[in-house]
């Protein structure tokens, strides 16, 4: 999708393989991970889903977690995309949205990850995925914002993802505001000075 230009241009698979349009994530703050069941970083998405509880209590409706499970590494999550759901509901208890597994690099990569990669870059340029839980930050434009690698921790996070969400709200009400203070043109009548009278006219 060389044309994509944010985030809400993509409609990634959900866990039933059905497409998921990201338009309904516009103005909110989305952190994307790719994710696996047997990872030694597994137990992020205990932090993950702390993060994510965290900040809808200060800021209901602003922000969200996207979860893609991905086989890639080590064969790491090689279970359905049903095996994988009830893993992170019974295990971490998981709330935000684990969408359908995908590939993340290569000849099959998932156009989402693909646009990613290319607006931010790793360190030296690097844009392949390099492992497992690896972070991106979706401000309310739909804009790659950060880019984070696997050994970062969820919760290390908020601040920047708070920011952002101020941010995006900020946004927001100058749309609202700006729109609330467009009037219509006034007509011909209301805009035309009124007729000096003649006696007025005289003294000038």
């Amino acid at each position: 999708m060389a044309s994509a230009t944010t985030f809400y241009d993509f409609s990634p698979p959900d866990k039933k393989g059905n497409p998921y349009p990201l338009t309904s994530y516009k103005g909110k703050v989305v952190l994307v991970v790719n994710t696996a069941s047997k990872c030694g970083f597994t137990p992020q998405f205990a932090g993950l889903e702390k993060l994510y509880k965290s900040i809808e209590e200060k800021h209901p409706g602003k922000f969200t977690i996207l979860g893609f499970p991905c086989n890639q590494f080590g064969n790491q999550d090689p279970g359905s995309n049903d095996e994988i759901q009830s893993f992170c509901q019974v295990n971490y208890g998981v709330t935000f949205p684990v969408l359908g597994k995908v590939d993340v690099n290569g000849s099959k990569a998932e156009p989402l990850f693909e646009w990613i990669k290319a607006e931010k870059p790793g360190l030296l340029g690097v844009k392949r995925v390099l492992w497992n839980f690896e972070k991106a930050l979706i401000n309310g434009k739909g804009e790659v914002v950060g880019r984070w690698r696997s050994i970062t921790k969820p919760e290390s996070l908020e601040s920047t993802i708070l920011k952002e969400i101020d941010i995006a709200s900020k946004n927001a009400t100058g749309t609202e505001t700006a729109a609330a203070e467009a009037k219509p043109a006034p007509t011909a009548t209301e805009s035309a000075a009124p007729a000096a009278p003649a006696d007025e006219a005289k003294l000038a």
